[in-house]
């Protein structure tokens, strides 16, 4: 699961990413509203941590706009104590929850699965399924009919990807930045040398899930008769 956080207060910010990637959270950081649109408008994050009062663009604003643009992405509003006015204008909005500051560890991550459980994006067993196959993200295998393989992890996590996506066109950028994080250095040949592993998988599977190109755009799953 990859997080970003909105929050203008350095020290808080960093050591909420501390406290989530210790929960094994994949975590983003900005410190301004227009920054924290900017990495929203993405599409790469499985649930936001969004500030209200953040220099440049305020919380509810960057709220307001991502559900306008049809961005339905989990949001947990991060407000300061008696704020009455703002936590009913985010929920208002599409906000998914709010948590008043200062609030415990145990709290915060509470809240943050029960919003990853509505989403849909937990599922108990690690099992995601799509079409014929099925991927067991905790050990890493694909199956499909009497047929299992196991995945190296960019594989598992491609995968997931782009089960997640559906029929959703998933471009190189946004894989390079959900695989790999916004400041890697890695290229568009490396999505598609990943691309091909799993391609080849899913073949020696017989699976009817195929990974299409879309040229000049990025990839989508689709299941073939």
């Amino acid at each position: 699961m990859r997080l970003l956080i909105v929050e203008d207060e350095v020290h808080l910010a960093e050591a909420l990413s501390q406290i989530l990637k210790k929960n094994n959270y994949s975590v983003d950081v900005v410190h301004d509203g227009e920054s924290g649109l900017d990495n929203a408008l993405s599409g790469i994050y499985d649930l936001l941590l969004l500030d209200i009062m953040l220099p440049e663009m305020d919380g509810i604003t960057i709220l307001k706009t991502i559900r306008e643009k049809g961005l339905a992405t989990p949001v947990i509003l991060l407000t300061a104590k008696g704020e009455t006015s703002d936590k009913i204008a985010g929920l208002d909005y599409g906000a998914d929850d709010y948590v008043a500051k200062p609030f415990s560890t145990e709290e915060l991550l509470a809240r943050i699965r029960a919003a990853l459980r509505r989403k849909g994006e937990v599922v108990p067993d690690d099992a995601i399924k799509f079409g014929d196959i099925e991927l067991n993200t905790a050990t890493l295998k694909v199956s499909c009919k009497n047929k299992e393989l196991k995945l190296i992890l960019k594989e598992s996590e491609l995968l997931e990807l782009l089960v997640s996506r559906k029929s959703a066109i998933t471009s190189k950028e946004q894989i390079i930045e959900k695989l790999w994080g916004f400041d890697s250095e890695v290229e568009h040949n490396n999505v598609e040398v990943y691309v091909s592993f799993l391609r080849k998988k899913l073949g020696f599977l017989q699976s009817t899930v195929k990974i299409n190109t879309i040229r000049g755009v990025g990839y989508v799953l689709e299941v073939t008769s």
